[in-house]
């Protein structure tokens, strides 16, 4: 299948460097200019791809594969990931990535709820589309733990110390896949409206790598930046990531028609330069996405929530049985769904959870509220039993 979309100016897309198409511009170049001037015979280049300790760098030269020796830190967060960009020899046998220039955004997830490490999954993106199959019933409360992550990548890069802490922001979007599955015009309106609902002011758009439907307005989106694709196993993403790059470099299996999972056919992230502009970062199926110290993108998808929360009648309500709660006032006249608030909930719980591994201070407030509703517990059950003189 083949599309067609308006591309990028000419002067957007027009550069001397050669590393220009890869998102090369001024300000990766000022990041670099240190390395430069130390006369040390680095050059620059971008992670394409990595694997056991060594990956693929494309340089002005064309791609070279690189040793991550001088480069592995203790903290996960900070190994060497597709999409960083590198400061790296310009020559030898074998070269090594000497340097990691400062990210500019992460998309960060938890490992395990049990544990308190980050993995790092993209690096420096601009777009980030969450691929939802149309082929099974929709997970509402799985995009919307996707959507907290994506939005608080912006942060990912402040927390590792590297970033702006927000000057630069990727946009998320949800892309639903396998459009032409579904069997109506009418059905297929009703199920990007109930991802608009859940996703303020994110773009949902339904795309069909069958039949060619949303892929000119999906290729214009990526043709600017990178932008990478994330899901879980059988979301199509191989199938789109082929038909954006028009030739089959992923490999793609059928999903399961049981339950519409697929088989992990993409191993590794992959970084790779569309045919029209931009770059694209095809990622494998996660089994898991846990939340990783992602309170600000929680607060923008339950934005409403958080809005009702302010007026409620105690700054700290816990929104469960407080008088005065607004948020249960509103859950309690309909206007808000009691799935939107269990999902809130179960999100931050979680994202406490994490958070209060590393640090001391959430610890503490946890523990204070946990004894804090113990004692309420405990006096209301005494006041049931008349103990209460």
């Amino acid at each position: 299948m083949s599309f067609s979309f308006s591309s990028p100016s000419s002067s957007a897309v027009s550069s001397s460097h050669p590393l220009t198409p890869y998102g090369w511009d001024e300000d990766w170049a000022a990041a670099f200019s240190p390395y430069a001037r130390q006369g040390l015979g680095l050059v620059p280049g971008r992670v394409v791809r990595v694997d056991r300790g060594q990956c693929d760098v494309i340089t002005a030269d064309g791609t070279v594969r690189a040793d991550t020796a001088f480069v592995v830190p203790r903290d996960p967060m900070r190994i060497v990931c597709t999409g960083d960009w590198v400061a790296l020899d310009a020559d030898g046998d074998p070269r090594f990535v000497r340097t990691l220039l400062p990210r500019r955004t992460a998309f960060v997830r938890s490992t395990s709820s049990q544990r308190s490490e980050g993995q790092v999954l993209a690096t420096n993106i601009d777009h980030i589309a969450i691929c939802v199959s149309l082929a099974v019933e929709l997970d509402l409360g799985r995009v919307e733990r996707f959507l907290a992550l994506a939005l608080s990548s912006s942060e990912g890069a402040a927390l590792l110390g590297d970033g702006s802490g927000g000057e630069y922001r990727p946009q998320p979007i949800v892309v639903l896949t396998k459009a032409d599955l579904v069997p109506d015009a009418v059905t297929l309106s009703h199920l990007v409206q109930d991802i608009e609902a859940i996703a303020p002011g994110v773009q949902v758009l339904p795309v069909s790598s069958t039949t060619g439907e949303g892929l000119d307005v999906l290729g214009a989106v990526v043709s600017g930046g990178t932008s990478v694709l994330l899901g879980v196993s059988g979301a199509g993403k191989s199938t789109l990531a082929n038909t954006l790059l028009g030739m089959d470099v992923m490999e793609v299996r059928a999903a399961r028609d049981v339950d519409g999972k697929g088989r992990h056919t993409t191993t590794t992230r992959n970084l790779l330069l569309l045919p029209h502009g931009g770059v694209l970062i095809d990622t494998p199926g996660l089994r898991g996405v846990g939340l990783f110290d992602a309170a600000a993108g929680v607060g923008e998808v339950f934005s409403e929530i958080e809005e009702l929360a302010g007026s409620c009648r105690f700054h700290d309500c816990a929104h469960e049985a407080e008088p005065g709660c607004a948020v249960l006032g509103a859950l309690e006249d309909g206007t808000l769904p009691e799935r939107r608030l269990e999902s809130y909930r179960k999100l931050i719980r979680e994202n406490q959870r994490i958070v209060a591994k590393t640090d001391a201070r959430v610890r503490a407030e946890i523990l204070r509220d946990w004894k804090r509703k113990g004692a309420e517990g405990r006096a209301a059950m005494q006041a049931k039993r008349g103990r209460v003189r």
